[in-house]
């Protein structure tokens, strides 16, 4: 790493860092000095800097984008493509000269272990309390970023001098720094309020974050010692799948939260959760962001403040290019996969595919014909029925032939000044986690715990839809970890998990050199009513989107940066990397 001007630069940027995160701080304060972290209200001021540094639709650092290009994106997975080739979805990016993701990860480490060394000095712990706690939230999440990305990482708890020979050592072993981030979150959870205002964390957003990391390392450990069909369990993977159960338990049991759901919005609850603003009309029951039971920790934007990002245009219709693997995945309203559901129909019109599916398909997709709106060109006005008058048709014979959807406002507003918060971490989210570690903790997991946790999920607007249960998959031979796998994607896709869950299940290297495809053409309605068509086929007369993709092992971790490794061999590059 280049921690000696890495460390230098902190030093310098520290002060312009203060102005620009609201810290009501004198110029010639320094950050060491006694003036500046001799209030509780200061410590709480300087914490407030770190709810920038979590997930969001867009960021500079890109290891924070939810939605567009970074580490965790979707557009860098097997489902979701763009028009132009992602050199990591396509398995060809190579090594970096520099990577901003890992100095800026390290820097804002080195700002949450500052206010705790400070903290430890400061004569009223219990007034400092939060902040403290929030710092401990951040740099677990931080940490939990460089795990993800990087594997191994040198582990900082400390804001080291710039001769420290930790600077300049090797990385900590991936479980070291795990097993810090779990006491970071469990410590958290433990000081954060059970409430807390919109948008700043409580207890509860603690431990879904554990749940999250427990589940995420738990998986890997399992299936990267055992091979992904593994049904064994190492030690570690027992220890941290019994964690990420029992931290979603906490989460689900307190009866915080709920599922969002409005009987208004029907089936369009799940796509209008999305975009709840406030300020003015988003949606037709006239919710605001009040109305959110689901998002636990949200990256809140206020009505006014650019969102660093087009999001409408970037999201909606051809702008996002769904494959036909992610629309073949949602299940028929039988609650059967379209190879077994009698209820499937087919390709040959240009909408029978979205006939009796799960119907987070049909508010998710556009359909050929299906009127909607934008920010921009047509928006809804009275919201009512009368808006079709004004509005938008979907015409889906361009790239893959399928359109998205999620993310799209439908009211008047200038474009990248769209309010709607991003979901960090959402409900939806920990009842998955809930299912899926007691599922891989036992190798089973029975109907009622499915209907404590997933079925929910499943349910919110498919009530007519099978529960997923044991007899279930047993009458029509499916697999229960392929549906639980099933049902995380459907509901989290284009929020950024895609990928890490692919790579923490060991099924990368089977699913990603998989072609992408688009809609098929041969023998459908598309085939005479689609003429500028000119992208290849594949045997079985879909569209070819991107071919020759490969994964190999090497994929599964980033590689470093070259510059670090120059700066400080003892880092040494991630397996297959090495030049």
């Amino acid at each position: 790493m280049k921690y000696m001007n890495l460390i230098k630069t902190m030093s310098m940027s520290l002060l312009a860092l203060v102005v620009t995160s609201c810290l009501d701080l004198e110029p010639k304060a320094q950050m060491g000095d006694n003036l500046v972290w001799n209030k509780a209200d200061n410590f709480q001021l300087f914490a407030n800097q770190f709810y920038a540094w979590s997930r969001d639709f867009q960021m500079a650092d890109n290891y924070g984008c939810g939605v567009n290009d970074g580490p965790h994106s979707d557009f860098r997975s097997d489902l979701i493509a763009t028009s132009s080739l992602n050199p990591y979805s396509q398995g060809t990016n190579g090594i970096p000269s520099e990577d901003d993701n890992y100095t800026t990860l390290y820097k804002r480490i080195y700002y949450t272990n500052l206010l705790l060394e400070k903290a430890a000095s400061f004569g009223d712990a219990d007034a400092i309390k939060v902040p403290v706690a929030e710092a401990k939230f951040f740099r677990a999440y931080l940490h939990f970023e460089l795990v993800q990305i990087f594997g191994n990482a040198i582990l900082l708890t400390r804001p080291l001098d710039l001769d420290s020979e930790q600077l300049h050592g090797s990385r900590n072993d991936r479980g070291e720094v795990i097993d810090q981030i779990i006491e970071d979150l469990q410590e958290a959870a433990a000081t954060l309020p059970a409430t807390a205002e919109a948008g700043r964390l409580n207890r509860y957003a603690a431990w879904a974050m554990l749940s999250r990391v427990a589940l995420y390392e738990g998986t890997w450990q399992k299936f990267h010692t055992n091979g992904p069909d593994a049904t064994v369990n190492t030690d570690r993977s027992t220890y941290l799948l019994t964690l990420a159960r029992n931290a979603a338990d906490e989460v689900i049991k307190s009866n915080q939260y709920k599922l969002f759901y409005h009987p208004t919005l029907g089936s369009n609850s799940y796509r209008y959760m999305f975009i709840l603003e406030d300020g003015a009309q988003c949606n037709p029951a006239n919710l605001n962001k009040n109305a959110n039971t689901e998002y636990i920790f949200a990256h809140r934007h206020r009505s006014g403040d650019n969102l660093g990002t087009n999001i409408t245009k970037g999201m909606l219709a051809n702008a996002c290019y769904i494959t036909r693997k992610m629309a073949n995945m949602y299940l028929c309203s039988d609650g059967l996969p379209i190879s077994k559901s009698t209820r499937f129909k087919g390709y040959t019109n240009v909408t029978d595919e979205f006939y009796d599916r799960d119907k987070r398909m049909t508010t998710t997709l556009l359909q050929h014909g299906e009127k909607y709106w934008d920010n921009a060109s047509k928006w809804r006005t009275s919201w009512t029925n009368d808006d079709q008058n004004n509005s938008l048709t979907a015409n889906v014979r361009s790239n893959s032939g399928y359109q998205n959807h999620k993310w799209a406002v439908e009211r008047q507003v200038e474009s990248s000044y769209e309010a709607m918060d991003y979901p960090v971490i959402r409900y939806a989210e920990v009842l998955l986690n809930y299912a899926e570690a007691t599922y891989e903790l036992n190798n089973r997991i029975t109907d009622t715990e499915l209907d404590y946790s997933l079925n929910l999920v499943r349910q919110r607007i498919n009530s007519g839809m099978p529960k997923l249960s044991e007899k279930f998959v047993a009458d029509n031979g499916l697999s229960m970890r392929e549906e639980i796998r099933r049902e995380r994607t459907v509901e989290l896709i284009l929020e950024g998990f895609r990928i890490d869950d692919l790579k923490r299940w060991a099924t990368a290297e089977t699913e990603m050199p998989e072609d992408q495809l688009g809609v098929k053409v041969a023998g459908t309605w598309f085939e005479n009513n689609w003429p500028e068509q000119s992208r290849q086929l594949n045997s079985e007369g879909c569209i070819i989107l991107y071919t020759g993709r490969t994964w190999a092992q090497k994929n599964y971790l980033y590689p470093l940066p070259s510059d670090q490794l120059q700066l400080n061999p003892l880092l040494k590059q991630n397996p297959g990397w090495e030049k």
